[in-house]
């Protein structure tokens, strides 16, 4: 049972790509022009916010919408602080007028549905010097705009200059906007010069920065295009672009290095371009359907935002594919021998017969540093495999101690007014001011539901960890309430996540008491059951993607061995990275270097989002160079050197692509958004441990302990197993189709030579 036309549909797909080069190009410029244009004309996504089915949170934001029609779909809040100076109160008559005149102010905009008075509204703190003022817009914060939010700004400059000290935070200060480009420019930069001095042309190198900017461009309107109907977010956006770009470049890159390989064995550029569609193409196939297969999964840990970012990546993923398959050959047929050395241009152009294909014997061809690296492990393997393992299981150990949270305006710099804005209200307010528990009770069918909601009400103010709680607001109905209770730990404190757990504990005893139900949710509650049902969901993740690379591995290299290795060096490169982040972005060594203004939990979804990448790009690697070890192998080499053979073909290409994803990653630590930020340092992380460390340390150590045992399958299980033909043996089996006429006469002159 197997697959076996899938390398010649390849092969024959690359001819035609290049013989018609011409209207593949016109059809990918005309599919970017469609849907740029779709962009340009689609409106903005809606902000649906966060939701997350099966948890108490969301069912209590469901109650509250249910009893409480329009409350959960309010417009944007901004909230401005106010602080007197030292020694003084914003009470006193001058601090007092500098503030009314400035709610005044920001209740003139056109958007603007109401101001809270803070001295009407009690919004004073206890010692007198700090105020805030809620500003409740009627749009919600994507549909602010710029000129709502340089009124505000205004406001608070005038109330500065009249002394106090004035931030303003909330949804309706964020101005969304898509990727800022700062790291995709650094990204490509990087990626040019590592093309450059692994290729030694500059077409080469400029190659597959063209079509996966070409790749790239496609997605990102495709999503903008799509933005409204899906809800896909800013968020979405980003990450589908730096998956995008990062892969679109690798794919590339390997075509274009095994079309050179094809042309200096002394095929024409048209075969050339067949072989490498055929063999490298076959590769990137089924490593992009690992990435898709992995980002497509993430749908089943039941997160609605998660399942979006994960499909708009893998669609940006199967874009990257299908133009490395299609437009990469079709830019060979425009400029054949333009991605060639200088060296290799210089050579003899004698044509070879279709398909004839040389035998690596292991001893041909010079030593590069692939070869000698491959050596010195063969010699070595022992070190080399516990100095690799030791390594990244030591970097992996703070990972054991991972707290998974959701951060706010306190992760932001401390140059922005939003980060001041919450300081100013941890300070005049205390810790627990920015994260209040919202309490929904329950009371239908209650005989008297003020006085259930006035026992809940004491019950839950009488906790420990609790400084106060609001009046309770009743719905028209009068048969559900709601109210705050404001812990006196701040919302990313593990002391605040045991509180909502004691409350929760309690609730049993406290609603046979009053005859009522309730719920516990608001954004820090929101917050900690994400974080409890991401981290559920982690392990059963994990394993799922892990039985899954084992099973595709052994499809691919009809061996036990290779899978089970690949696996463990996956959760190696994993886990390592993961406590790279927790270092850094939780426990605060080095954070200076990377912009991190405040250490605290890691984002809920980062670690399982992180997994579900990492895992397609290890099989990348994975594919890329033990499928040429394996090619070695099957073509009579020992599996010695079958390892040195696989080195000397892929080493090279390997480490740029792995150089390039780095860069592209890494890029996007300098974003603002801490998710994004978080999410590029870990990749970054993964793909320096998994390329490096893993596929070039651990990978040819293993093959040399275990030699010819690394390429043993049982006779059933090989019967059983599909044959997927990702080396291109069938280009050997088969010949090739005589060229078309029409395209040989395209053809150009140096391809005829």
């Amino acid at each position: 049972m197997g697959f076996p036309d899938v390398a010649t549909f390849l092969y024959r797909l690359g001819r035609l790509a290049f013989g018609r080069r011409w209207y593949v190009a016109l059809m990918w410029v005309a599919v970017l022009a469609a849907v740029g244009l779709g962009a340009m004309k689609a409106p903005a996504a809606a902000d649906e916010g966060f939701s997350m089915p099966g948890i108490e949170s969301q069912k209590a934001y469901d109650l509250l919408g249910e009893r409480f029609p329009g409350t959960t779909a309010e417009g944007a809040t901004a909230r401005v602080v106010f602080v007197a100076p030292d020694g003084q109160k914003v009470t006193a008559s001058d601090n007092r007028a500098a503030v009314e005149k400035a709610v005044a102010e920001l209740g003139d905009g056109t958007q603007v549905a109401d101001v809270a008075d803070p001295f009407r509204a009690k919004a004073v703190s206890k010692d007198g010097s700090t105020a805030y003022a809620t500003v409740t817009f009627k749009v919600k914060s994507a549909d602010v705009t710029d000129a709502s939010r340089t009124a505000l700004q205004n406001a608070v400059d005038q109330a500065r200059e009249a002394g106090l000290t004035v931030e303003a935070g909330g949804s309706a200060m964020d101005s969304g906007g898509g990727p800022g480009g700062v790291a995709e420019i650094v990204g490509i930069s990087v990626a040019a010069v590592v093309l450059l001095v692994t290729f030694g042309s500059l077409v080469a190198a400029g190659l597959p920065l063209l079509t996966a900017i070409l790749g790239v461009g496609v997605s990102l309107f495709t999503i903008m295009t799509l933005a409204e109907p899906l809800g896909l977010s800013t968020t979405t956006s980003t990450l589908a672009m730096m998956l995008g770009l990062a892969v679109g470049i690798d794919y590339a890159l390997f075509v274009v290095s095994r079309y050179r390989e094809e042309r200096a064995r002394g095929h024409d550029p048209e075969e050339a371009a067949g072989l490498a569609v055929g063999t490298a193409g076959s590769a990137v196939v089924f490593a992009g359907l690992t990435v898709v297969i992995a980002l497509a999964g993430l749908a089943v840990v039941g997160i609605p935002m998660l399942t979006k970012m994960g499909l708009a990546a893998a669609g940006a993923v199967v874009v990257a594919v299908l133009i490395a398959l299609t437009m990469v050959p079709a830019l060979l047929g425009f400029w054949p021998g333009a991605v060639l050395s200088g060296a290799a241009r210089g050579k003899g152009r004698g044509r070879r017969l279709p398909f004839a294909r040389t035998r690596n014997t292991g001893k041909s061809g010079s030593d590069n540093g692939g070869t000698r690296w491959a050596r010195l492990v063969l010699r070595r393997p022992v070190p080399v495999l516990l100095l690799g393992v030791l390594g990244l299981g030591a970097l992996a150990i703070p990972m054991t101690g991972l707290q998974l949270g959701m951060s706010g305006d306190e992760a932001k710099s401390t140059s922005t007014t939003e980060r001041r804005a919450y300081d100013d209200l941890a300070d005049g307010f205390g810790p627990g001011f920015n994260g209040p528990l919202t309490i929904v009770v329950d009371a239908k069918g209650t005989a008297d539901a003020k006085s259930a909601v006035s026992a809940i009400s004491e019950k839950v103010a009488g906790t420990k960890g609790i400084v106060s709680v609001s009046p309770a607001h009743f719905n028209k109905a009068q048969d559900t309430a709601v109210f705050t209770a404001t812990p006196s730990t701040s919302p990313t404190d593990e002391k605040t996540k045991t509180l909502v757990k004691t409350i929760r504990a309690e609730r049993p005893a406290i609603e046979t008491t009053a005859d009522a139900s309730f719920e516990v949710t608001g954004t820090t509650a929101l917050n900690i059951d994400i974080a409890g049902k991401v981290q559920a969901a982690l392990v059963p993740y994990l394993i799922t993607v892990v039985g899954l690379a084992v099973v595709l591995l052994l499809v691919v290299f009809r061996s036990l061995l290779v899978p089970l290795k690949a696996a463990v060096g996956f959760l190696l490169s994993v886990l390592a990275a993961l406590g790279a982040v927790v270092l850094v972005f939780q426990q605060g060594h080095a954070a200076s270097l990377f912009g991190v203004e405040q250490t605290g939990p890691i984002m809920s979804l980062m670690p399982i989002f992180l997994v579900g990448i990492v895992f397609g790009l290890a099989m990348d690697y994975e594919v890329f160079l033990v499928s040429r070890m394996r090619e070695a192998y099957v073509h009579g080499e020992s599996a010695e050197q079958a390892v040195v053979s696989g080195f000397r073909h892929s080493a090279r290409v390997v480490v740029a692509a792995a150089l390039i994803m780095v860069a592209v990653f890494a890029g996007f630590i300098g974003e603002s958004d801490s998710m994004i930020k978080m999410i590029g340092f870990g990749l970054a992380c993964a793909v320096l441990f998994d390329a490096f460390v893993v596929r070039m340390a651990i990978v040819p150590a293993v093959l040399a302990l275990v030699g010819d045992k690394a390429w043993w399958l049982p006779k059933w299980l090989d019967r059983i197993l599909p044959r997927v033909d990702v080396e291109g043996e069938a280009l050997t089996r088969h010949p090739a189709e005589p060229v078309p006429l029409a395209a040989a006469e395209d053809e150009p002159a140096e391809a005829r030579v």
